[in-house]
């Protein structure tokens, strides 16, 4: 099978929430409850791609929607299994549609992608664009944590230099000072070789205390089908299947629209692309991606709550009639079969996984592939606030 090597595992993400603003924003309220356990903070990471969006990168953008969960995955590959947030900033110039948008972090990757299938790059084309603007977005308009100990990152990505004349513009000098205080990273990547851009994504990365990248427009990232695709796709189906929902009617409004953000990814997505989301899903910190807000079979069977904490016209329509014993009896069962999926997800991912190796030894080694420039960068990064990657290459 052929190893087609396109600029995709860093701008897959990148793209993810363009066309979401500001549609995105869910209400996250669920019923009141007792706690039964103490919340342990787990390592975390924060990560903003602040995307150029003109139509220079069209090829990019749409190439992006097909590796969108693989960056993912190589993030989560610590030993630490570390939560993950990412937000985006997309940028274009003074008299296209908008300058800006800013899509916050968030862990839910699902409803992000489901918006970006509608998304299409436009605008530009006049040289320098406002590349000061979305830095200042990225910095001051991203709600960043303040504790330390979380890797925070933004990737600036983009193929032009930025306005420099501009009135009541922020340079960027200013705004790298501001993100260094705040303990964030700058990381660039330039696409093409405009040499007018060359040296400030360079400069830009150096005061943001970051790496620089350069990839050609047709890119040089790992892309590769292989024949487990499609039972994969089929697993992730059935571990949708496991979810139940429970809250106030707010909240189930919430869920409900998640599910439909679900059903149009594999409505939309390719057998590859879906393959890759039940891989990332299937980690641990892809929970939170997979099961979002006020997910009952993890609560309970967590031990984090109890049946009688819930009242009953909050719990999900098909339960609320049963008697407690025949709702455990259920819940219990939608756990079992919520692991033997998630493993059998795991065994065929190392396979793929193999696959893949095996069709990359093939045709070279991707040392040079942006998958590893990406990985090489966050490895180095995070191990400052303790997140271990013990693997020898990215995820693909």
């Amino acid at each position: 099978m052929k190893i087609k090597i396109i600029i995709l595992a860093l701008f897959a993400t990148t793209a993810l929430g363009v066309a979401l603003f500001p549609s995105i924003q869910q209400a996250q309220a669920l019923t009141t409850v007792k706690t039964h356990t103490t919340t342990i903070q787990n390592h975390r990471i924060e990560v903003v791609f602040i995307l150029d969006t003109t139509s220079s990168m069209t090829g990019l953008i749409q190439a992006a929607k097909e590796k969108i969960w693989s960056i993912a995955t190589t993030m989560a590959s610590a030993e630490q299994t570390p939560d993950i947030k990412m937000g985006l900033v997309a940028f274009r110039d003074r008299g296209d549609t908008y300058v800006t948008r800013v899509l916050d972090l968030s862990e839910d990757l699902d409803s992000m992608y489901a918006s970006l299938m509608d998304f299409e790059a436009q605008g530009g084309g006049d040289g320098p664009e406002s590349v000061n603007q979305a830095l200042y977005d990225a910095v001051n308009r991203i709600s960043w944590s303040d504790d330390e100990n979380v890797y925070k990152v933004a990737f600036l990505i983009g193929d032009a230099p930025p306005h420099m004349d501009y009135i009541n513009d922020v340079k960027f000098p200013v705004t790298l000072e501001q993100a260094k205080r705040k303990g964030i990273v700058i990381n660039t990547i330039q696409s093409g070789q405009n040499h007018s851009t060359t040296p400030v994504w360079q400069t830009i990365a150096q005061l943001g205390d970051g790496e620089y990248f350069q990839v050609e427009n047709s890119g040089n990232a790992v892309a590769v089908a292989t024949p487990f695709d499609k039972k994969l796709s089929e697993l992730a189906a059935s571990l949708e299947k496991t979810r139940l929902y429970y809250g106030d009617a707010e909240a189930k409004e919430s869920q409900k629209r998640k599910n439909e953000a679900t059903r149009k990814l594999h409505d939309e997505l390719s057998e590859a692309a879906l393959a890759r989301r039940a891989i990332f899903n299937a980690t641990a910190s892809g929970k939170s991606n997979l099961l979002g807000k006020g997910e009952l079979v993890e609560a309970i069977s967590s031990g984090r709550m109890e049946l009688d904490d819930i009242d009953r016209d909050d719990m999900p329509a098909s339960l609320q009639a049963l008697a407690p014993e025949e709702q455990m009896e259920i819940i219990t069962e939608q756990a079992r079969r919520r692991d033997k999926i998630k493993s059998d997800i795991r065994e065929l991912s190392e396979s793929r996984s193999l696959y893949i190796r095996q069709k990359i030894a093939a045709q070279g080694d991707a040392s040079d592939s942006l998958d590893e420039k990406i990985y090489s960068a966050v490895k180095k990064q995070a191990k400052l606030k303790g997140l271990i990657y013990e693997s020898e290459s990215a995820s693909y």
